[in-house]
This record gives structure tokens, sequence and C-alpha cells, in this order.
């Protein structure tokens, strides 16, 4: 009967809670249903509660960008190195809004060197476009620097958004990665002029099959030559444009517009051109933007209001930050083992972290398997050599020169991996083990890969979103009585006996809890709202 019906405020916190992992309020109803044991015993109807996220999001309304700038000033004025800018138009409504907070200036200093960024996923239910900036952490993990929302994209909304990122985080990234939107390009050249702006390698391939046609797309032939011309990291300059001049030939493409306009871009987005730029593979392997707007739906949806959002946004960011711990423990504590008896592969299992060890260790294992030396000259104390690379499908020679007396290793016409990633290569593994070196050549061990390089365990101005609107007392003892009810359970599960004096302890207070609601009545529907909320009384 509608009358037994009703959302109380423990369920109005679990169906709120559920929703900062994206779970509606079926859904969350569904939980319920399980946890209380039938749904009789939910005290509450499907319908319930889905009227109370409605209730919710219309006691929110027009005051919802408001309430968002309000929360994260006062956010702000909590912890003073938290950042967040915003412009509002000439109609009142919010144009743009970018936020970052201590943690993301910390994994700037050490991981902002190349940022991608991409604005193509519009997570709330007033189309604002979501621009997260991207970088790779020392696990080649994603690390979410700041993000933004934007009315439009307008080259003036991304000047806008550029340079607050460049006044809150200092400096200017030395690589910027995007798609091939004109707009963007255009603010990038007016507010990023020492960047060097490079394209997403995965855009343009995905563009290619589409633009090409489903017959040529489908081409065995014409897929593996494009494939092999447009991700080989081992070709020159010439020898690219002497085999993309074929390709175009044998497939009739030589006229084809959209073909010669990539062709012109060639320097922005082809591994041949950028031999010797460290971009940590933030271009290429995958679309690190685009997996990162997949990340962010996990916990967003279209129809979400700006307060849902932002409760989301940290919800995402602390699960990214979890995920950073885990890999710094398993890191730190879980031994990696090793393959061979190559003393450089021990070493380097205690300077890099698991995740940049274990492709070492791949490097390592093709340097004894797959690489033979061709040559070795000796000039002075510069030893040069030739190496046959038998997994690389070119036919050339890799050619390593190595300095004993100054632990100086340079190369020429070789995959240009530590260049690129930062990461010494197979060949110059070869060369350090042919030569019985017993110490690994810690000048090429770049910062960016090391183990703790930046802690993420320091949680004391990362205050949550929800924290701030809600009455965080509450919720602190909520939470608390939540984990201790738990602890307790499963400490008296074996024990019937003990588990059923407990049920009755917690059961004596039901008496108790109904004599304090009569001396004080409980808070209304609309009491409960702004505890939840956000309160919309101007200050």
């Amino acid at each position: 009967m509608p009358t037994a019906r009703s959302i109380d405020y423990v369920k109005e916190s679990f169906i709120s809670g559920l929703s900062t992992i994206n779970i509606g309020p079926i859904k969350a109803f569904n939980i319920m249903k399980t946890m209380y044991g039938g749904f009789g015993e939910v005290g509450a109807s499907k319908v319930d509660c889905k009227n109370y996220r409605r209730d919710l999001n219309i006691y929110i309304g027009e005051y919802d960008a408001e309430m968002v700038v309000r929360r994260l000033i006062r956010k702000k004025e909590c912890c003073p190195s938290f950042t967040c800018d915003y412009v509002i138009g000439e109609d009142r409504r919010l144009k743009g809004l970018f936020l970052a907070d201590e943690q993301s200036k910390t994994n700037y200093t050490v991981f902002g060197d190349i940022v991608g960024f991409d604005a193509t996923y519009k997570s709330n239910k007033y189309d604002l476009v979501f621009v997260p900036f991207t970088g790779i952490d020392n696990h080649f993990r994603n690390v979410t620097f700041g993000g933004a929302l934007l009315g439009s994209e307008t080259a003036d909304s991304y000047r806008w958004l550029l340079k607050c990122f460049v006044n809150d985080f200092g400096n200017e990234p030395k690589v910027v990665v995007t798609d091939q939107d004109v707009v963007m390009k255009r603010a990038i050249k007016d507010v990023l002029s020492r960047s060097r702006h490079r394209l997403c390698m995965r855009h343009i391939w995905e563009k290619l099959k589409t633009k090409v046609g489903p017959v040529l797309s489908s081409n065995i032939d014409f897929n593996t030559r494009m494939t092999h011309v447009v991700w080989n990291d081992t070709i020159i300059p010439e020898d690219f444009e002497t085999e993309w001049h074929s390709i175009m030939s044998t497939f009739g493409l030589e006229n084809h517009e959209w073909l010669k306009d990539i062709y012109d871009l060639r320097s922005d987005w082809i591994p041949s051109y950028y031999h010797g730029e460290n971009l940590a593979g933030l271009m290429r392997t995958m679309s690190r933007c685009e997996s990162k707007n997949y990340f962010f739906g996990q916990f967003c949806n279209p129809s979400c209001t700006l307060v849902d959002f932002f409760t989301h946004f940290e919800t995402a960011m602390d699960f990214q930050r979890h995920e950073h711990r885990r890999n710094d423990h398993d890191t730190r504590y879980i031994q990696s083992k090793t393959w061979s008896d190559f003393v450089s592969e021990k070493q380097a299992s205690e300077i890099y972290t698991k995740t940049i060890f274990k492709d070492i260790q791949i490097k390592i294992d093709a340097a004894i398997t797959k690489c033979m030396s061709k040559s070795h000259d000796i000039v002075g104390d510069v030893q040069y050599y030739e190496i046959k690379d038998f997994k690389q499908p070119c036919t050339c020679l890799f050619k390593v020169q190595y300095n004993k007396q100054e632990d100086g290793l340079s190369t020429s016409r070789t995959c240009k991996r530590f260049e690129q990633f930062s990461i010494l290569c197979r060949h110059i593994f070869y060369v350090l083990r042919y030569d019985d070196i017993t110490e690994f050549p810690r000048r090429y061990v770049l910062r960016i890969w090391m183990r703790d390089v930046v802690s993420n365990g320091s949680i004391h101005c990362n205050i949550w979103f929800d924290e701030i609107g809600r009455n965080s007392e509450i919720d602190k003892v909520f939470r608390e009585i939540v984990v201790a009810n738990e602890y307790v359970v499963n400490r008296l599960v074996g024990d019937l006996d003990e588990l059923c004096h407990y049920r009755d302890h917690i059961k004596s207070y039901i008496d108790k809890a109904d004599e304090v609601m009569v001396a004080a009545p409980p808070p209304s529907r609309k009491e409960r709202f702004v505890d939840i909320g956000g309160n919309l009384e101007k200050p």
C-alpha cells in the first residue's frame, strides 16, 4: 500500500551512492531487493526509487550550474591548491569550466611532457562537451591532469581552456596530441606556441578505412602495405615517401583528395618524421584519449545533471588513483621473475615499475634470441656494431656505437625506441650483453618510468565532491556504522549464538530510536534533498 512505502534516509543515501558509479534507481532497487531478502522487504517500489531521482533532479533544476560552481568554490576554500576556473555567458549560462586538484598538478610535473586531449564525449543532459587532459604515468597507464566542460567547440572556447590550463599548471607541455580538429589546431597555435602539435594516428587510421571504401579497406594486400608504411618505426622519411607513392600508384589512389591531404600532414602523424621525439606511446598503439572517454563513460551518462556529473568525475578520478596505488604496491612488494642470467635484467627489475620492466624483459629476451652481430669495429675508445634483427621486417642492419669510457651509447638507423619511449631497445641490450656490461647504464633511465616517482598516497586535499554539499559528519558516522556492522558480522558468522546475540542487541535500539524520533521529528524530504543535492538558498 502507498501508505506503507517510503524512501527513507538510508535508501536515499544508497541510491545516491550507487549513482556515483552510474547505477540508476531501478538497478539500485534490484540490489536492495537482494540485500533485504525480497521485493516486499525493501519497503518501497521501483516507481518510488525512480520518483526519488526525478524529484531530486527537479529540486536541482535550473540551479544546477550554480550549485556546481558554488560547491567548487567551497572546495577551493578548503583546499587552496585546488583550481577551478569558469566563465558565464551573457545569458547567464555556463560556457566553460576547468578544474584540477593538487594530485593532478603533482602528476603533471612528472608526466606532463606529453598531453593529449579530446572533446568528443558529451556526458550530461546539457550537451556540454567533456574535455579530459590525458598523459601516461610510470605504469604506462592513463593519468588525468584535469577536466573541463565546454558549452561550444569554438576557437575562443579552446583558447580560454588552454589559457586556464597553462595558468594553473605553470608551463606548456612539450607535445600536444589531438585529432584533426581545425579549431583545436588554431587554438593550440595561438596559446601553446612552444608546444609541438601532433595528430593521433589512431584517429587517422580509423578514417582511412571509411575514406577508401569497403572494397579497398578489406583488401589484405592494401592493408598489409599501408600498415607497414604507416605504423613502422624503423623506416626513414625517404623510404616512407617511396613506399607511399608506390601504394597510391598500385591501387589507383593518386588523385584521392583525402589521402593527398593526410600525406601533406605526414610530418604530424607518421613516426618516420619524429624519430627523435619522446611521445611515450600517446600517439599510437591505441587512442589514449578515446580510451579515456570510455573510462569516464563507465561512470557518467548523457542524462546526468552537472551535480551528478562532477560526483561521477570524482569517482572516476578516485578509481584511477586507486589503480595507480595498487600498481605501486605490486611494483614494491611483488618480485618480478627474471628470464635470463643477464645482470642488467636483475638491475632493471629494481629500477623500473613492474609494467615497464615487463616490456624491458621482452627487449632483453629479443636481444638474446633475435639479434646477432654482423660486424664489430673498434676505433679508439669507440666500438661500432652492426646488428641483424631477425624480428624486424626490414632487411637493413641496425647500427650502435658505444664508448665504454664515457658510458655513451648512440644509435643510428635503429628502431629509435629510446628516443620515442625513453626505454632502451633490444639492439642496445645486445651490445651491453655482448660487451659484458655489469652495471645498468643509469644515464639512460628516465625518471618517468622509475618506481615511486610520484606518490598518490596523500589524500589530505582530495576532498570528495559529494562531501562538500552534504553533511559530512552524518556521512562519516553513517559509513563508520556500515563498516563496523560488516566487520562484526564477518567475525561472528561462524558462531550462530553470538550472531543472534548481536542481532538482538541491534534490535533493542528500535524502541529507543522511536523514542528519539518522537522528541526530534525526522528531517523533511526537502531537508534531505538539501543534504544530498546542496542548498539552493542564496548565501
